[in-house]
């Protein structure tokens, strides 16, 4: 069978946003910073901004490199369509559990250019998206690599939707609640800017 294989540091963590029979392996990626950076207007006429990420020597980011069908390649860049594929990163990233490197064809979606740029009111983080995105983390590491996430990401001044009731985001998971509140805690101590939906 013919595969792709891809680090994902945003929703891309979380299993549930990706085909069934995916492998995912957890592990970390040198020489990177996770950021607020990449906005786009969707579907619904929604501005919302996005994780991307940026090189960054003596950095290091959690993710999860993924494996699967090469035939899954065009879904998945549809879905990371503001963004491009960046190859060869294998040798900056090491799974957690043998400290092996990733394979040389190793890539990750950053920003295009054209979309990279800081969120703002018009284009500010979905609740739901963040909420998916910990949860996946929660997953994995559990509350330290939530704690994780928020100390090796840049752009926490970017306000965030309150759209947890409603959720705008197209793969927003269902959470426990007092994961839920796990999360809240954590945006509280970021002090964080809230906005209405």
């Amino acid at each position: 069978m013919i595969t792709i294989t891809y680090f994902g540091y945003g929703s891309l963590v979380n299993a549930a946003t990706v085909p069934d029979g995916a492998e995912i392996v957890p592990g970390r990626l040198k020489g990177w910073v996770r950021e607020w950076r990449v906005c786009g207007v969707w579907e619904n006429g929604q501005g919302r901004c996005a994780l991307s990420v940026r090189q960054e020597p003596g950095s290091e980011i959690r993710g999860v490199m993924t494996r699967e069908q090469q035939s899954r390649l065009h879904a998945l860049e549809q879905r990371e369509s503001r963004y491009e594929k960046i190859g060869q990163i294998g040798t900056s990233f090491r799974c957690e559990a043998e400290s092996k490197p990733g394979p040389e064809e190793l890539f990750l979606f950053k920003a295009t250019p054209e979309n990279e740029r800081w969120g703002c009111d018009r284009h500010p983080i979905l609740q739901s998206y963040l909420d998916c995105v910990l949860a996946g983390f929660h997953q994995i590491w559990g509350e330290e690599g939530v704690s994780h996430f928020f100390d090796t990401t840049d752009g926490w001044h970017v306000p965030v939707l309150k759209d947890r009731a409603v959720p705008l985001y197209p793969r927003a998971v269902e959470i426990d609640t007092k994961l839920l509140q796990l999360f809240d805690d954590h945006v509280e101590r970021q002090n964080l800017t809230l906005i209405s939906a």
